[in-house]
């Protein structure tokens, strides 16, 4: 209830906002149309919207179950493995420095327009965040904790399972969380540079024709997808650390 009230709060703040700068600037429609003409385009073409929406919330869906566990078993496998880590943090860290618009364009190269290459996008988005801050969580563990289980008959995989990734699930908790809203941004980037469906189609197809109130639609589906999927995760952090709800 708390947090439905705080994005009523926020949408009826943008809507002021968004009257008082069409009052006091007074732009043209096609450069900022008015709220009745994004409700107007909603009426207008709502099955359009809805289909293009459901392809974009097929490739976010995809992309951030494999982005999550392609992040998690990276980590897993680098805490597990010194050794591995030292090969593979070098090429992660390279990765990450590519801006997603410059791999975009290569991945419909090498993908086609499909989903195939939206969703692969996205996973690379979703890996990061969560590679990074699960392999920060398992390599900060006390090491008083990790010395304590050296007097135990624990192996190092015990260790690991018992200890150390337990300990570590806050930390893969936080990077879900902040890699949710990261999600669309790689399906709707793939989309800009090249796609036959999806909300970032609708915003290309509508902004080459001036059609401003289609964008902004296609704009409010996505945010309220974005939201979604963050209120997911949170509720589903106490759900993987019960020791650590919030009171």
């Amino acid at each position: 209830m708390k947090t439905f009230r705080a994005v009523l709060r926020t949408v009826v703040t943008l809507v002021i906002l968004w009257l008082t700068i069409l009052w006091l600037a007074a732009p043209p429609r096609y450069i900022l149309p008015t709220p009745l003409q994004v409700m107007a385009a909603f009426q207008r073409q709502p099955a359009y919207l809805f289909e293009n929406a459901l392809v974009t919330l097929a490739e976010i869906l995809l992309g951030f179950v494999a982005g999550s566990l392609l992040g998690f078993t990276t980590a897993l496998g680098i805490a597990a493995s010194p050794r591995l880590g030292r090969l593979v943090w070098p090429v992660i860290l390279v990765l990450q420095a590519f801006p997603v618009f410059v791999l975009a364009p290569l991945l419909v190269l090498w993908l086609g327009f499909g989903m195939a290459s939206k969703v692969v996008m996205t996973t690379l988005i979703i890996f990061f965040p969560v590679a990074s801050s699960f392999g920060d969580g398992l390599r900060r563990i006390d090491p008083d904790l990790i010395d304590a289980t050296a007097l135990t008959p624990a192996t190092h995989w015990q260790t690991l399972r018992h200890i150390r990734l337990p300990l570590a699930l806050p930390s893969l908790v936080s990077g879900l969380r902040v890699a949710a809203p990261l999600a669309p941004l790689g399906a709707v980037v793939g989309e800009w540079v090249g796609a036959s469906a999806g909300l970032g189609f609708v915003m290309i197809q509508a902004n080459a024709r001036m059609q401003t109130d289609m964008v902004f639609a296609a704009m409010t589906i996505l945010a309220a997808l974005t939201l979604l999927l963050r209120y997911a995760m949170d509720w589903l952090a106490p759900r993987l650390t019960p020791w650590m709800r919030e009171t």
